[in-house]
C-alpha cells in the first residue's frame, strides 16, 4: 500500500466521506458469568444500547466491567444470558459467534497498535476483502475522521500518546462495525489530553453513527461523555440512564455517592417537601405522603450566607481550593455527619467560622436510614 508522506501538524477533525451504517442497537438480557462456583462475576446484567448511542459502564473494580466487554467481544462464552445487536444474536442458547464474525470492533487500553508496521497498515489490518484501492480510500478517510489526514506514513512511535488512541478508533472503525468497545482507552494520557481526546472519540462515533460502549472508572468521564451511563453493582446493573437524570435522580444512597459527591440527611417527608437538619426541602416529583429516609443533595445545592433566623447554622472545620471551585467543609448544628458545600469563584468563609447555611433547588428521598 502506498502512503502518503506526513506533514508537521495534524489536520482538524472532518466529516468521513463513507456514508454512514444504520445504527443497531445492542441488547444483553439476563448475562451470567462465573470463573468458578465461588467467583461469581455477572449476575443478570441487563442493558440496551440503543442504535447509534455510546453508553458508558461505570462500576468499582471487580464489579463486572470488563468481562462484560469481553462477553460481548465473543472472547468469553457466558454461562447464561443473550447478547444481541441490530436483532442478530451473537451469544445465547445454542449460539456463541467468533469474534471475527460479529462486526464488533474494539479500541484497548494505550491503543495496542502493532508496533512494527506504519499507521496506514495499522488502520486497514481489519479491511479484508477489498481491493488496495478501497483498503487505500478507507485507512486514509478514517485517519482524516479522527484528525490525522497525511499521518499514514508514520511509525506508532512516532505518535503522542494521543495520537496512537486516535488510530486505534480508526483502526476499530475502519471495517464498518455494528458496535464499537473501548476499554478505559484514555487512562495513560495526561489530564491535559484526555479531555481533547474524549472530544475527538466521540465526534468520529457520531459521524459513523456507531453504537458504542466505553467502560471506565472515572465518573466525571462517563457524565461528560455518554448518552447514557449505566452503573453496575456486583454484577448487575444498578441504574441506567442520561448523565443528567443519574446525577440528579439516583437511583439509591450508594448510587448517589459514587457518581458524584453527595450530601445524605435523615429527613421527614410529608406534603412534598422534607424536613432536615438543613430546614424543609423542596423533594421531587414522585414522593407522596409521609415518610421518613435519607434526603439526597448535592454540595453545588447548598449556599453558605450571613446566618439569619431562618437559616441552619454551622461551622467551617475545612476549606480545599481547586482553582475552579473550592469544597468546604462544614460542622452543621444537630447533625452527626458534616456536609460538603462546593463553591464557585472567590471563596471568603475559613476554618472556625461561623456560617448560615441555606439549600436551593430539588432533593430525593430514599426510603430508610
Amino acid at each position: 500500500m502506498s502512503e502518503p508522506t506526513a506533514p508537521a501538524a495534524p489536520a482538524a477533525p472532518a466529516a468521513p466521506a463513507a456514508p454512514k451504517t444504520d445504527p443497531a442497537e445492542l441488547k444483553i438480557t439476563g448475562l451470567t458469568k462465573s470463573y468458578g462456583p465461588d467467583a461469581p462475576v455477572l449476575q443478570g446484567l441487563d442493558l440496551t444500547v440503543p442504535g447509534g448511542q455510546l453508553a458508558a459502564v461505570l462500576g468499582p473494580s471487580g464489579c463486572g466491567k470488563t468481562t462484560l466487554l469481553r462477553v460481548v467481544a465473543g472472547f468469553l462464552r457466558p454461562d447464561t444470558g443473550t447478547v444481541t445487536v441490530g436483532g442478530r444474536t451473537l451469544s445465547g442458547p445454542g449460539t456463541h459467534l467468533p469474534p471475527e464474525r460479529r462486526r464488533v470492533g474494539i479500541v484497548p487500553q494505550e491503543g495496542a497498535l502493532f508496533p512494527h508496521v506504519s499507521v496506514a497498515r495499522n488502520v486497514a489490518f481489519g479491511l479484508t476483502g477489498r481491493d488496495r484501492a478501497a483498503r487505500r480510500k478507507r485507512t486514509e478517510e478514517m485517519l482524516e475522521l479522527v484528525g490525522l489526514a497525511g499521518y499514514g506514513a508514520r511509525m506508532p512511535h512516532e505518535l503522542s500518546g494521543g495520537q496512537q488512541q486516535r488510530v486505534a478508533l480508526a483502526r476499530a472503525l475502519a471495517p464498518e462495525p455494528a458496535v464499537v468497545l473501548l476499554d478505559e482507552p484514555f487512562n495513560a494520557l495526561d489530564s491535559a489530553l484526555r479531555s481533547g481526546v474524549r472530544a475527538d472519540v466521540r465526534a468520529a462515533l457520531r459521524a459513523t453513527g456507531a453504537t458504542a460502549v466505553l467502560v471506565t472508572h472515572d465518573q466525571q468521564e462517563a457524565l461528560s461523555t455518554a448518552d447514557l451511563v449505566a452503573v453496575v453493582r456486583d454484577g448487575t446493573v444498578a441504574q441506567c440512564a442520561t448523565p443528567q437524570d443519574l446525577y440528579r435522580r439516583p437511583a439509591d444512597p450508594w448510587v448517589a455517592r459514587f457518581v458524584g459527591d453527595a450530601v445524605l440527611l435523615p429527613g421527614t417527608a410529608e406534603g412534598g417537601s422534607a424536613v432536615t437538619a438543613l430546614g424543609r426541602v423542596p423533594l421531587a416529583a414522585g414522593t407522596a405522603g409521609r415518610q421518613e429516609g435519607t434526603v439526597l443533595l448535592r454540595p453545588e445545592q447548598i449556599l453558605l450566607a450571613d446566618p439569619s433566623p431562618a437559616d441552619a447554622r454551622g461551622t467551617v472545620t475545612e476549606v480545599c481550593f481547586y482553582g475552579h471551585d473550592a469544597m468546604v467543609t462544614v460542622d452543621v448544628d444537630g447533625l452527626d455527619d458534616p456536609v460538603g458545600v462546593r463553591m464557585a469563584g472567590h471563596v471568603t468563609v475559613r476554618p472556625g467560622q461561623r456560617t448560615g447555611i441555606r439549600v436551593t433547588g430539588e432533593a430525593t428521598l430514599h426510603a430508610g436510614r
